[in-house]
């Protein structure tokens, strides 16, 4: 049985020129690719064959279609989506630059004007995402990709979890109710960084 690079690279021959797998999680490989219509990169998230059983296609992509209707300049869009040779997977721009867990690893603290900006800058793409009924759930530094001194939210999409499970994002059915929402997220971010930012004086 082929490898699953392999495997990609042959489903989706006709849209993309797979090249190499770029990041590796619990749930999901991801890879980088070449969308051959657009002439531009991407990255392909494909979820691990053995969660595809459990999830199910229709869930999956109906949770994707959720995902993809979120349109805000701190969001990381979805370009794509799709079941191809039984694989599930779905298409984001390739995002050069770095997470916040890696800056915070390399610099161990932020400098207070950064972290503000940088709370605001999610903060209003959690908002503006809590305001179309979604929530993430996940906010954490790994989730937060820096480039061109902005802020983006990444990965609304599925988590092993399940469609309705901790990280997978949910139909939020009243604002302020639970520690689901948007607000907590919020306070929650700001804490972190907040603490970063004591430890290092």
């Amino acid at each position: 049985m082929p490898d699953l690079l392999e495997r990609l690279k042959s489903a989706l021959a006709d849209r993309y020129a797979v090249e190499s797998e770029i990041g590796r999680g619990g749930m999901a490989v991801v890879f980088l690719a070449e969308d051959l219509r657009h002439e531009r990169q991407v990255a392909i998230k494909v979820l691990h064959p053995e969660l595809t059983a459990t999830l199910g296609g229709e869930r999956f992509l109906q949770e994707i279609k959720t995902v993809a209707g979120l349109q805000h300049p701190h969001i990381l869009p979805l370009y794509d989506s799709g079941e191809a040779d039984g694989l599930l997977y779905y298409v984001m721009p390739y995002a050069e630059g770095e997470s916040l867990r890696q800056r915070l690893d390399r610099e161990g603290q932020l400098a207070v004007d950064e972290s503000i900006r940088m709370v605001v800058e999610v903060a209003d793409g959690l908002d503006y995402a809590h305001r179309q009924g979604v929530v993430h759930r996940d906010i954490k530094p790994g989730n937060i990709l820096l480039a061109e001194g902005h802020a983006t939210i990444a990965d609304f999409g599925i988590d092993e979890h399940g469609p309705r499970g901790r990280y997978a994002p949910v139909r939020q059915p009243r604002a302020g109710h639970g520690a689901g929402n948007a607000g907590w997220a919020h306070g929650h971010l700001l804490a972190r960084l907040r603490a970063v930012r004591n430890a290092g004086r």
